[in-house]
C-alpha cells in the first residue's frame, strides 16, 4: 500500500515569499497543434521538494551527486502537532534508529495554500537537530515550509551532516495510525541545490 505525501504541481502553487511564481500552461493542443503538450516554470523550493546542503552552504554539491539510498529508506513518524516550538524529548531517543528518515505530523499542512501557512508555522529547536546528527538520520520531512526561521540555524546543523530536509508534505495524518512504513522521496535528477520530488509512503 502506497500513501502520497506530494501536493500537486500546478499552476499557482504557492510557494515561499520572495519566490518566482509557479507557472504550468499549456503550450499546444490537439486540435490546433495535433498534440498537447505543457509548460512548467518552478523554482526547486514550491511545491514538495528537498533540500539540499547546496542550499544555505558554500559549497558545490548538487543535490543529483548524491546517492539514492539517502532518499530511500525506513521512516519513523513523530506526531508534534500542536506544538509551535519542536523540541527534543527523552523518548525520540528510543523512536528515532539510526539512519531512519524522520517525518513529523505538525497538522500545519491544513493551512497550505493560505498566507498563515508561510508565516506561522511550527519551528525546530538547535537541540532537536542536534539529535537527527548523533542519529544519523537520512532526511526530516515536514508538513511545514521549513524546520526554521531567519538565520536558518536548524537548516545549517543539518546541511553540515548531509542531513537532508523535505519540505511541504502532504497527508501526513494518514500516517499517524502506522506502526511501520517506508519513505521514497525521489527529487527530480537536476543539477540544482535542491529539488522538487515526489514522495511516497510504503506500508510494510
Amino acid at each position: 500500500m502506497f500513501i502520497d505525501l506530494t501536493h500537486l504541481i500546478q499552476n499557482g502553487l504557492p510557494v515561499y515569499p520572495g519566490d518566482q511564481e509557479t507557472s504550468l500552461l499549456q503550450s499546444k493542443h490537439i486540435r490546433q497543434d495535433y498534440y498537447n503538450n505543457h509548460q512548467l516554470n518552478i523554482n526547486m523550493h514550491a511545491g514538495t521538494h528537498i533540500d539540499g546542503p547546496m542550499h544555505l552552504l558554500d559549497i558545490q554539491r548538487y543535490l543529483s551527486e548524491f546517492p539514492l539510498e539517502q532518499f530511500i529508506g525506513r521512516a519513523c513518524l513523530l506526531d508534534v502537532s500542536g506544538q509551535e516550538i519542536i523540541d527534543y524529548e527523552e523518548k525520540y531517543e528510543t523512536l528515532i534508529k539510526p539512519q531512519d528518515i524522520v517525518v513529523l505530523y505538525t497538522g500545519h499542512s491544513k493551512c497550505y495554500g493560505q498566507n498563515e501557512y508561510f508565516a506561522e508555522y511550527p519551528i525546530l529547536t538547535r537541540e532537536f537537530a542536534e539529535l537527527l546528527v548523533r542519529k544519523q538520520v537520512k532526511m526530516i520531512g515536514l508538513d511545514t515550509p521549513s524546520p526554521d526561521k531567519y538565520p536558518f540555524e536548524v537548516h545549517k546543523v543539518l546541511f553540515q551532516h548531509n542531513i537532508l530536509i523535505l519540505e511541504n508534505l502532504a497527508n501526513v495524518e494518514k500516517l499517524l495510525d502506522v506502526s511501520h512504513f517506508e519513505i521514497i522521496a525521489l527529487p527530480m535528477r537536476i543539477q540544482a541545490d535542491s529539488a522538487i520530488a515526489r514522495v511516497v509512503a510504503r506500508i510494510d
